[in-house]
C-alpha cells in the first residue's frame, strides 16, 4: 500500500529579498539594544558570522546602504560612521510588534468598540424591534415597516400606524483612555532575565493598534522608577531601566491625573511590573525599603487603588514575576481597585494585554 512520507520543511529563502530578510532581523534587534543602530548592527556581523545571513551577492556593506537610502537610518554627521534610527524606523518597530503579538490573537471587528447597550447608538445592526417614542425617525426600516402596513391593513386601502413601525437596533462604539504603566526599576533586567523588552514591545504594539484601529482613544504611557513620568510612542525604541527602585505610588498618581483630564467615558490603566512597591517621596527626599511589605508604602498605594476604583478606573496588574511579596501586594491591591491581575510570562505577556484590551471594549466600565 502506498503511503506518504512526510519530512521537515526548511525554506531556502531564495525566493525573498535579501533586504527584507535581514531589515526584520534589524529592527528586531533595534528593540533590544533600545535603539542603538551600532550595536545593532555589531550584532547582526556576529550572527552573519555565525549563521551565513549574507552572501558574495549581497554583504553587509549592501544592507547599511540599502538602510539609508530606504530611510531607515540617517548618520549623526557627515562621515562620522556613527547612525541613527529615523521616524520610519520607529513607526517600523511598532508594525513589527503589533504583527508578532496581534497575529497570535483571534481577528476580531474593524475597530468598533462594543457596549451591552442597545437602542440610540452610532452603529445600526441586523436586528430590528417595535418603534417606541424616542426613537430616531432616521433608524425606521422602511421596507419592514411598509411590508408590517400591507398585512395588517392590505393594499387595497393602505396606511400605515404606529404599531406597524420597526426601527434597526443600534449599538454604541465606546472610546477608551488607556494609560499603560512600565516599571523601570533595576529588577527589570536582573538575574540574567530581560523583562524590559518584552514590555517595550507591548507598549509600541498596543500604541500601534490604537493609532491605526482606534484612532478616537487615546494611549498614555507612564514609565516608574524613583518618579514616574510620561513618555511619547516616538520615545518606546530608546526606553531603558534605570539604577531605580520601585515608586508605584507615583505611577499611580500620574495615571489618574492623567485620566481626569481625559473626557472618555471608559477609563483603565495597565500596569507591567515585576516588584513590589519599595519607594515613595516625601518632599524632597526618598522613603525607600526593599525588604518585605513596608506598611508605609503599601497602605499609600493601596489608598490610590481605591481611589481609583471610585474614580471607576479600574487596573488590570501584569506580574511578569512570582515573587512572593508580589503576589502578596497585587492580592491586595486588586481586590482593593476590583481590578485584574495576571501572573504571565514574559512571552505570553502581549497576548494577556491585547486580550484584556479588547475585552474591555466589550463591555460597559462602571
Amino acid at each position: 500500500m502506498k503511503g506518504y512520507l512526510f519530512s521537515k520543511y526548511i525554506p531556502d529563502g531564495s525566493g525573498q529579498d535579501p533586504f527584507e530578510r535581514l531589515l526584520k532581523i534589524f529592527l528586531d534587534l533595534l528593540t533590544y539594544t533600545s535603539g542603538e543602530v551600532g550595536e545593532a548592527l555589531n550584532w547582526m556581523n556576529q550572527l552573519d558570522r555565525q549563521y551565513n545571513l549574507t552572501n558574495n551577492d549581497y554583504g553587509m556593506g549592501d544592507f547599511i546602504e540599502d538602510l539609508k537610502r530606504h530611510g531607515y537610518i540617517e548618520e549623526d554627521e557627515p562621515a562620522s560612521g556613527s547612525f541613527q534610527i529615523t521616524a520610519k524606523s520607529e513607526q517600523s518597530i511598532r508594525q513589527r510588534s503589533l504583527e508578532e503579538i496581534f497575529g497570535k490573537l483571534k481577528r476580531g471587528g474593524q475597530g468598533r468598540h462594543r457596549t451591552p447597550n442597545s437602542g440610540m447608538g452610532d452603529e445600526a445592526l441586523s436586528e430590528l424591534k417595535a418603534f417606541e417614542f424616542g426613537d430616531p425617525v432616521e433608524n425606521i426600516a422602511m421596507t419592514e415597516s411598509m411590508r408590517n402596513a400591507q398585512i395588517s391593513h392590505g393594499i387595497d386601502e393602505f396606511m400605515m400606524t404606529e404599531s406597524d413601525l420597526e426601527v434597526r437596533e443600534t449599538e454604541h462604539r465606546t472610546t477608551v483612555s488607556t494609560v499603560l504603566m512600565i516599571d523601570i526599576s533595576h529588577s527589570m533586567i536582573l538575574y540574567g532575565e530581560d523583562r524590559i523588552t518584552p514590555a517595550k514591545k507591548v507598549a509600541m504594539a498596543l500604541s500601534e493598534l490604537i493609532m491605526t484601529k482606534y484612532p478616537k482613544d487615546t494611549l498614555d504611557i507612564i514609565v516608574f522608577g524613583n518618579d514616574a513620568w510620561a513618555i511619547s510612542v516616538k520615545d518606546l525604541p530608546y526606553l531603558q531601566v534605570g539604577p531605580y527602585h520601585t515608586n508605584t505610588v507615583a505611577g499611580l498618581e500620574l495615571a489618574m491625573d492623567i485620566l481626569r483630564r481625559r473626557k472618555a467615558t471608559n477609563k483603565q490603566i495597565f500596569m507591567i511590573t515585576d516588584g513590589k512597591p519599595t519607594c515613595i517621596r516625601e518632599g524632597v527626599r526618598y522613603y525607600k525599603n526593599s525588604f518585605g511589605l513596608d506598611k508605609k508604602i503599601l497602605n499609600k498605594t493601596l489608598n490610590l487603588a481605591a481611589s481609583a476604583r471610585r474614580l471607576k478606573i479600574p487596573i488590570t496588574t501584569f506580574m511578569i514575576a512570582r515573587d512572593n511579596w508580589l503576589v502578596k501586594f497585587v492580592q491586595e491591591f486588586t481586590q482593593v481597585n476590583n481590578g485584574r491581575a495576571f501572573y504571565t510570562s514574559l512571552e505570553g505577556l502581549g497576548e494577556y494585554i491585547f486580550e484584556d484590551f479588547e475585552r474591555n471594549r466589550r463591555k460597559k466600565m462602571r
